[in-house]
């Protein structure tokens, strides 16, 4: 049997997964009967080598690959062919985070496969970062900083998502012309290399969350 994993909800995921375990494997077996491997590390043979590990003391094995969508070609094609025809005593889990029309992995295995679908988590955005501001919430508008910087973005498009975000607010001149000071300040630090930009956003979520509330 093969389990398509699909969405980006963790905790769901592990708890999905749980159930599968206690259904198919017997306690304390465990260490014998699964696997866990990302696709970026995974090879042809070792995949090969555990899908033929028959089980210990137990129905079933399970083998569970997690980024599925970036797995080698060579593995895809592989899947492709076995999914068709799965062994018996295995139970394979692809974990795929984000599904695209013109996949053609996906589109292969689709029919062979018991899809269950997670809910997508929506990745944070200036906008997110600029609401977590006017929360006052810096513990949180730092995470989703580091969110939105591990995420690839650079950073003058934060800066300039987060001015155009407050553009379409409601702000006393004051404020705009604080936020303004704080944002150039922001953008010369980074510029001429007197802070580097991570440490230069996150000087300027703590001052914009701690904005004198007398300007408003």
């Amino acid at each position: 049997m093969t389990y398509l994993f699909l969405g980006q909800d963790s905790f769901s995921k592990s708890t999905q997964l749980k159930k599968i375990k206690e259904e198919f494997l017997v306690q304390g077996t465990e260490h014998f009967n699964f696997d866990v491997f990302y696709a970026k590390e995974l090879n042809l043979k070792l995949l090969q080598e555990r899908l033929l590990s028959l089980p210990v003391n137990s129905p079933r094995r399970i083998v569970v690959i997690k980024g599925a969508q970036k797995l080698k070609e060579d593995l895809k094609s592989f899947l492709i062919r076995y999914v068709k025809s799965p062994f018996k005593k295995i139970i394979l889990i692809l974990d795929i985070e984000q599904q695209s029309k013109s996949d053609a992995f996906l589109n292969n295995i689709s029919r062979y496969v018991k899809t269950i679908r997670f809910a997508e988590v929506r990745e944070p955005d200036t906008f997110t970062l600029s609401r977590s501001i006017e929360l006052k919430r810096p513990d949180n508008a730092l995470r989703v900083l580091d969110r939105i910087l591990k995420n690839g973005e650079r950073p003058e498009r934060i800066l300039g998502g987060l001015r155009y975000a407050w553009e379409r607010g409601v702000v006393t001149p004051a404020e705009s012309k604080r936020r303004l000071t704080l944002m150039l300040s922001c953008d010369r630090e980074i510029k001429t290399g007197r802070l580097k930009p991570v440490f230069a956003l996150e000087k300027l979520v703590i001052s914009l969350c701690f904005f004198d509330k007398s300007f408003r």
